[in-house]
């Protein structure tokens, strides 16, 4: 190991911009502790709206305070050992998923927060973590079936792409929201069965003239007036997930005046639950098998973003595409 100072970005100071938060560092590269490993970082995934309610201070089960370090999911390879390593070998490419393990060129991390994969390429990145919150926010909080209508919002995205084809294979006709004609190439290659270009057709009439019983399970990243709609479209005993509200992120909360959900929810007996990983732990190793062999048996199709984001200073400019809604998959920084 012949590396000793490396660069990473860390936030510096809570702000509402993702930009004005950070910086960029340079420190000292430490040999690996008994039970640790030293990884070069090849490719991180962009989370842009987690990114940005971390540096503003937004996300409520995480109290940090900068400076802290950023970025999640990476795939590298093992550069170094401590002594005491037994199931990892020089030259093995890994996945880590530690938070602020990922912007960063390397990285110190215990052996046991590593995963082995066959190769180190950026498509692992979005299996993990955002192809197993895909899987567990739709087993366990969707309680997904078969036969049943299954809409994904932001059906391109990272999450999205996966969480369409988890519902096809399970035996459902999936609806998918996109915003692009690129998007609904992307997803009519994924199988899905019904695209509704939110640009060119108006989300709420199609799924009322076309899906007057409603739709039994929602998987939303959106938020604002798609939830809305969604929820006003659930079938009855519909279920929706709230993954997340990237229309949100990177500006203020909406204030809205209107009846209170109940009286939606009610009369449908219908459900609106929130989903985040965390505290959904106990079901991660299982997931990752299982989209791991998904992945190798060519029974799920991965979508790495186009663009190319090289480096350590392209993060910032990495997270603002992913917030302007522009990518086709996963964001992915090289370094």
């Amino acid at each position: 190991m012949n590396v000793t100072t490396y660069r990473k970005l860390i936030a510096k100071q809570l702000n509402q911009d993702f930009k004005s938060a950070i910086e960029i560092v340079e420190i000292p590269l430490s040999k690996p502790a008994a039970s640790e490993l030293v990884i070069q970082n090849k490719f991180a995934g962009v989370n842009g709206g987690f990114d940005t309610l971390l540096c503003r201070g937004d996300v409520p089960y995480i109290n940090l305070i900068p400076p802290f370090d950023l970025g999640v999911e990476a795939v590298g390879e093992v550069i170094a050992i401590g002594e005491n390593v037994k199931d990892f070998q020089i030259g093995d490419a890994v996945i880590t998923t530690a938070r602020g393990g990922g912007y960063r060129e390397y990285q110190l991390i215990n052996a046991n927060l590593a995963v082995k994969v066959r190769e180190a390429t950026p498509e692992l990145l979005t299996l993990m973590p955002t192809g197993v919150s895909a899987l567990v926010a739709l087993e366990q909080v969707g309680e997904m079936k078969s036969n049943e209508v299954v809409l994904v919002t932001a059906a391109a995205g990272g999450t999205g792409h996966i969480a369409v084809q988890l519902a096809k294979l399970a035996g459902n006709h999936v609806i998918g929201t996109c915003s692009s004609e690129a998007k609904v190439k992307l997803l009519r290659e994924l199988g899905c069965d019904r695209i509704i270009n939110y640009r060119t057709e108006n989300l709420n009439h199609v799924l009322k003239q076309e899906y007057p019983n409603g739709i039994n399970l929602i998987f939303d990243c959106v938020g604002k007036q798609v939830f809305d709609t969604c929820v006003e479209n659930l079938a009855i005993r519909g279920r929706l997930i709230v993954v997340g509200f990237i229309s949100e992120y990177a500006k203020n909360v909406e204030q809205i005046t209107q009846p209170r959900l109940y009286h939606q929810l009610f009369w449908k007996a219908a459900s609106v639950k929130g989903f985040l990983m965390p505290h959904y732990k106990e079901y991660i190793a299982e997931a990752r098998d299982r989209l791991l062999n998904l992945f190798y048996t060519d029974k799920l199709k991965v979508s790495v973003d186009p663009s190319h984001f090289n480096g350590i200073e392209s993060i910032p400019e990495a997270v603002e595409y992913l917030l302007r809604g522009q990518n086709c998959g996963k964001v992915v920084v090289r370094f």
